[in-house]
């Protein structure tokens, strides 16, 4: 295996550094595309057409070679779209990589179970029926292939790992001996005690990963430097022990036969942030239907009630910590701060108008956003938005409460399941980062449809 990888790397060496890339790669690689992409569609169209030479010879049956030609690509498309947005593209840590064949075995079997669904709703076949499993099983050997080759050559072009240890001196002297005789492929360029000026010393050494021997060190990490670490593509693990087992963590790395937790700045992958908009998007076109008449039913009833204007706009703190107009039905009293400034919302809360207190139990009032989420300022579930004034003085009385500006706010969210208008702010935010950590559709349909019994119940 050693002398496979060696002549792997001799076979892709380069004998300069690459240039600049082109502006319009650049524009690409900004949205997600990686050449891993273009090597796995070959090798998908490759692998379906190799099955139906194997099986068919040349003469394939019952249709032409268009319509194989068009099977093969849309089935091709699909399987590239599953692999993007589960994460089989996201830049990975040099060090501490996870096994690639668990994860393109599970990918592979929804894209290919995507491709029968296709089938049974078009009434096409996109190609022969046991062609799918031949396919799964040939595209989930390949395409991990293709994920070692790719990393066999990135060594090749950029050298093996350049770590940089970080750790009281037991630790670092015991993780040296274990890299010494665990990892040869990695190099130790450096070491500290302690975290002071830690990014120059990283910098200085010409790092491309850096290992926290020590627990204390965590603290000092967020926002800075684990912020401008993961915007140079510099990895950063840390080193747990028995006590951090207890918390149950999942993503455990192993670097030389230590246990590590990789680290980032941002909790959701840009693959899965774009998986969320895009589901997003289809939503508000399935349920616009019926949301529109209810919108125009209940701006009606505000204006009966309420008078002008309808609509109440305020601006919110959204992603990166951008301010936004949100929009809501208006449902207290004009000038209802007047003189006492921005306070929370409560129950039973004298600002609001007796005759719109059911729109904010039924949260028909937040309806309006929607046309929030269309422009892309907020989402329809995520960390719901504060004012910029009450965002400011969380910011500085709760550590790590900026974290919750990863993402568009949310109309709904899993703080607002769990918690009432009293709940403290630190405990709402341990709900939204669990939210970040934990994201999927699933997670999504179980809060709104947890929403709707919120409603129902009138339990706020």
């Amino acid at each position: 295996m050693r002398e496979t990888q060696e002549a792997a790397r001799r076979w892709f060496s380069v004998s300069a550094p690459p240039g600049p890339e082109p502006v319009l790669l650049q524009h690409l690689r900004s949205y997600g595309f990686r050449w891993l992409q273009a090597a796995d569609a070959l090798v998908l169209l490759g692998v379906m057409i190799a099955i139906n030479l194997v099986r068919f010879g040349s003469q394939w049956p019952t249709y032409p070679m268009t319509h194989y030609a068009v099977g093969f690509a849309v089935a091709c498309t699909i399987h590239l779209v599953v692999y993007y947005f589960g994460g089989l593209y996201e830049p990975e840590n040099r060090l501490g990589h996870r096994p690639w064949l668990p994860r393109v075995v599970w990918a592979t079997l929804i894209a290919v179970l995507l491709d029968s669904l296709a089938a049974l709703t078009t009434g096409r076949y996109l190609m022969p029926r046991i062609n799918l499993v031949f396919l799964m099983l040939a595209a989930s050997v390949l395409l991990t292939a293709n994920r070692h080759l790719s990393r066999v050559i990135r060594l090749s072009r950029a050298g093996p790992p350049r770590v940089f240890l970080v750790g009281i001196p037991d630790d670092v002297n015991l993780a040296r001996a274990h890299l010494h005789e665990s990892d040869r492929a990695a190099v130790i360029v450096g070491e500290v005690t302690d975290m002071t000026h830690l990014l120059d010393h990283v910098y200085e050494a010409g790092a491309t990963d850096v290992l926290l021997l020590s627990s204390d060190t965590l603290s000092e990490l967020y926002p800075e430097p684990l912020t401008e670490f993961e915007r140079r593509g510099i990895g950063m693990l840390q080193r747990i022990g028995a006590q951090e087992t207890l918390l149950g963590l999942r993503e455990v790395r192993e670097v030389a036969g230590m246990p590590f937790v990789p680290l980032r700045a941002h909790t959701l992958l840009p693959s899965r942030a774009r998986l969320k908009r895009w589901i997003e998007v289809l939503v508000l076109v399935l349920v616009s239907p019926v949301a529109v008449p209810v919108y125009l039913l209940a701006a009606l009833y505000v204006r009966i009630v309420a008078g002008r204007p309808i609509l109440f706009r305020q601006d919110r703190v959204g992603a990166n910590g951008q301010t936004f107009k949100m929009i809501k039905f208006r449902t207290m009293y004009p000038n209802a701060e007047e003189g006492i400034g921005p306070v929370l919302a409560r129950k039973s809360d004298p600002r609001v108008i007796p005759a719109c207190q059911w729109l904010r139990d039924t949260r028909l009032d937040e309806l309006p956003q929607l046309w929030n989420v269309l422009r892309g300022e907020m989402s329809i579930v995520g960390p719901r938005p504060e004012r910029p004034e009450l965002t400011e003085r969380h910011v500085e009385l709760i550590p790590g409460y900026a974290r919750r500006h990863e993402i568009p706010p949310g109309i709904t969210g899993l703080a607002q399941i769990h918690g009432r208008y009293h709940t403290d702010p630190t405990f709402k935010l341990g709900h939204d980062l669990q939210y970040l950590v934990n994201w999927s559709p699933i997670l999504d349909l179980e809060i709104a449809l947890r929403t709707l019994w919120v409603v129902f119940t009138r339990r706020v």
